[in-house]
């Protein structure tokens, strides 16, 4: 160290020094990131090596020792604050004004401290794809700082992240959205009222089986199932009907409409899944339905208990006629030889003209839908899984579906030849928010 700093200086420091370890040294290295370039704490062998480099770049002298007892107090070597004439209480009242190691690299941080090594391999094993090759991961602070080097991780792109942490374990997802909610980036400004005693109810109608031409919807169940699951999740009362007549849907309407329990509800959320047409659904008599009618029950004239409360239709069934289909996708559309009388109509014909309302379906008019005979419907297993991961960010609820475009328009059938893409209409006037629930999402509880 430089000759002019002063001698009982240099020996608090080599004390300090002679009190950490290997991992203490890597922490602090990790901690000083934003500080330090890369390059330069790549030679840093000790904290000596450190504290050099924190003097050279004048963080910290003789006068000034509070950046190295924050690093200390981060790295809880709280015993070692007496030697640079602080107090783990002193840090603590100090930090909000002379803080200098950033939220984003304390959330690494408190993260990697919370990675076992079971979660650790279980995080390399995700990323295989991501990672160099022939390269060993022994620690997470060790992965942190390659996936920033390789820019899939930065203070304003966590998604990352964020996917490994929910496969992973639900408490460390909890540590990056809390540093999301700190940034600022989850918001609850101009949204829907959503803190009631109750959240309202979700109706399930999954028709499976059909009088007639209509197939069987093979994985049908595997939709209302997680849809059930989802929703609960969410402190929504789900209720699923199976097989209804096209006369049963609108007896279902009319009794939901009427119900007056709605009132001390947030939203109100209805999930159709069966065979369709353009504008349309199928009752299991065969018998089309349009989806005009069944959301118009819901009107603030015709439901006056859901009143100015965002109400959510999420359908899944064809747009169009069926397309000639592989053995393990099938398509949510009558057989082919059936031709259909429906005009053509898109969501946002569908839609009642007054506010409120979001109409989620699972394709474009005019086109099929696809469904795996046993893992279920692309769209609705996609809606599910950004719920899952993007409630808990807090993300309204058109910025989930976006997402769940963005996912589905990625899929394809087994042979790479058929592709779908959901389209949501809406009348919404404010952000639809879900509150995030205290509990993990379901996909880590089965």
């Amino acid at each position: 160290m430089g000759d002019g700093v002063n001698l009982q200086f240099r020996q608090q420091l080599l004390l300090i020094d002679g009190n950490l370890g290997a991992e203490d040294v890597a922490a602090l290295k990790f901690l000083c990131t934003d500080l330090i370039p890369f390059k330069k704490l790549e030679n840093v062998q000790s904290a000596v090596d450190i504290f050099q480099l924190l003097m050279a770049e004048d963080y910290l002298n003789e006068e000034d020792t509070f950046l190295l007892a924050e690093l200390l107090y981060r790295i809880k070597c709280h015993f070692l604050l007496h030697k640079l004439g602080y107090t783990k209480e002193k840090v603590q009242e100090c930090l909000h004004e002379k803080g200098r190691v950033s939220p984003y690299r304390q959330m690494l941080y408190e993260l990697s401290e919370n990675i076992t090594n079971e979660m650790l391999q279980e995080i390399v094993f995700l990323l295989r794809n991501r990672l160099p090759k022939r390269r060993r991961t022994t620690s997470a602070l060790e992965l942190l700082i390659l996936l920033e080097k390789q820019g899939l991780l930065t203070e304003n792109n966590v998604q990352m992240l964020e996917e490994v942490c929910m496969n992973v374990s639900p408490d460390l997802l909890e540590t990056v959205n809390s540093y999301r909610r700190a940034k600022g980036e989850i918001l609850r400004i101009s949204s829907y009222k959503m803190d009631g005693p109750k959240r309202g109810f979700c109706i399930v109608i999954n028709n499976v089986t059909f009088d007639g031409v209509l197939q069987e919807r093979k994985g049908s169940s595997k939709d209302a199932e997680e849809l059930e699951r989802v929703f609960t999740w969410l402190g929504l009362d789900v209720k699923t009907y199976i097989d209804q007549t096209s006369e049963q849907i609108k007896e279902l309407m009319e009794m939901w409409q009427q119900l007056k329990d709605h009132k001390d509800r947030d939203c109100f959320i209805c999930c159709i899944l069966s065979h369709g047409e353009s504008g349309a659904i199928y009752g299991k008599d065969g018998e089309l339905v349009s989806i005009r009618m069944i959301m118009s029950y819901f009107t603030a004239k015709q439901c006056p208990q859901l009143a100015e409360k965002p109400k959510l239709f999420f359908i899944q069934a064809c747009q169009g006629k069926e397309i000639q289909r592989p053995v393990y996708v099938e398509a949510d559309a009558r057989i082919p030889d059936f031709s259909s009388t429906q005009q053509s109509l898109s969501p946002s014909e569908s839609i009642p003209e007054e506010a409120d309302f979001l109409l989620g379906m699972a394709t474009i008019d005019g086109y099929a839908s696809f469904r795996h005979v046993q893992q279920g419907t692309w769209y609705i297993q996609a809606l599910c899984s950004k719920l899952q991961l993007l409630v808990p960010r807090g993300e309204d609820i058109l910025s989930i579906l976006t997402e769940v475009n963005e996912d589905v328009g990625r899929r394809v059938d087994r042979w790479g030849t058929k592709k779908q893409m959901p389209q949501p209409a809406y009348t919404l006037r404010r952000k639809f928010i879900f509150p995030i629930p205290k509990d993990p999402p379901p996909s880590q509880q089965y």
